[in-house]
């Protein structure tokens, strides 16, 4: 603490140190790291650190969505097709229960001579929880049974519609996310190796191999992107199973994704390749690896990294669009771009418009992303204010 003096002057109150270090900053978070740095500026972008929060939650959550979904991805209910929504509720008839359902029921419509799927308010029914269920493998290895909550007995619980099948949309979309999900971080992966390398090789050494990697990249950008997506997806056997299918999927994203961030990488390296810390590595023996890994690409992480967050969306939009047209996974597989190709019919739509729900998470999904990349893209930038 420090005081004014009669004459203006501040002064320091405490005691005289002669241990102290005239060295020390008498502010230590001046002299943060600058993972701190940028910690404290991406906190101040309200939507980016919301964004990140959500994603952050999504992916927690993958591998323990068979816990969670009431129902198995592919698990029928052959008398209950295309029912509507069910709410769950809290009071009946002005009395608490916590949560429970009203089952549905079929009613002929003798003008329509359709099926009409009305809830029987006069039978509330109880939501079981941590309950047995269908089979399913925790995080993908534990063998478990148990759900957090099920349907009452000789009911159904359809939080968010069922589809032509009669399977449940809202455990088919949990189910759906561990691949659309995943899918961006493996394309993003094999296209950030393919695009650092060609990019970093290109922009340092330049000459003969710079202009080859230039043709390539001209080349493979010079193509259209969803005939070329097609091809590739048709080429792939359909006696695959649905994980090959996955990955060679994944990596077909991330081939046709790299020659973008090849040229920033080049762009980039080109101008710090002359900067005198990179000169004076190269005059101490430091071999050109090197050089690269420790000297040019941390100065061009900042961007990389923003760069990813606003990749990942557009390979989750890239297979979504691919299962959406039937080049892409297949069922029994199950994402969002499947599940939009069950809702192709408009009519379908138009009658059962519960079917068109998976397009929401997409959107939610590929929004998040972008706002967080918004928000590191000006946490890392050391040249805006």
């Amino acid at each position: 603490m420090s005081q004014k003096s009669p004459d203006g002057r501040y002064v320091d109150d405490a005691p005289y140190d002669p241990q102290a270090s005239i060295r020390e900053l008498d502010r230590k978070d001046l002299d943060a790291p600058n993972w701190v740095l940028i910690w404290r500026k991406f906190k101040t972008h309200r939507l980016g650190l919301i964004s990140g929060i959500f994603l952050l939650f999504c992916y927690v959550m993958l591998p323990f969505v068979g816990f969670i979904a009431p129902y198995g991805p592919n698990e029928r209910d052959a008398e209950h097709l295309y029912s509507p929504p069910q709410s769950v509720n809290l009071f009946h008839e002005g009395e608490f229960m916590g949560p429970f359902i009203y089952p549905l029921t079929s009613e002929a419509d003798l003008a329509t001579f359709q099926w009409v799927v009305k809830p029987d308010y006069d039978n509330p029914q109880k939501i079981r929880f941590f309950c047995e269920g269908e089979p399913y493998r925790l995080a993908g290895v534990i063998e478990a049974d148990t759900r957090l909550f099920c349907a009452p007995e000789g009911a159904t619980l359809f939080l968010w519609g069922s589809d032509r099948l009669g399977r449940d949309i809202f455990s088919r979309i949990l189910f759906g996310a561990q691949l659309s999900l995943t899918v961006g971080l493996i394309g993003i992966t094999v296209s950030f190796v393919l695009g650092i390398f060609f990019g970093s090789v290109a922009g340092y050494f330049g000459g003969k191999i710079d202009w080859v990697i230039n043709r390539a990249i001209e080349i493979l950008r010079s193509l259209p992107e969803l005939p070329l997506w097609l091809a590739l997806s048709a080429a792939v056997p359909s006696t695959w199973s649905p994980v090959a299918v996955f990955f060679i999927i994944s990596i077909i994203l991330g081939i046709l994704d790299w020659p973008g961030l090849a040229r920033s990488v080049r762009a980039k390296f080109l101008s710090l390749r002359e900067e005198e810390y990179v000169r004076a590595a190269e005059m101490m023996g430091a071999s050109s690896g090197r050089v690269i890994r420790k000297h040019l690409l941390p100065n061009f992480m900042s961007h990389l990294i923003a760069s990813a967050t606003l990749s990942i969306p557009a390979m989750i939009l890239g297979e979504t669009a691919l299962s959406f047209l039937g080049l892409g996974l297949r069922a029994p597989a199950v994402s969002w771009g499947v599940m939009l190709n069950d809702a192709q019919n408009l009519a379908n739509i138009e009658i059962y418009p519960w079917t068109a729900i998976p397009m929401l998470p997409i959107i939610v999904v590929v929004l998040a992303f972008n706002f967080l990349g918004d928000g590191l893209r000006d946490s890392l930038d050391p040249y805006q204010q």
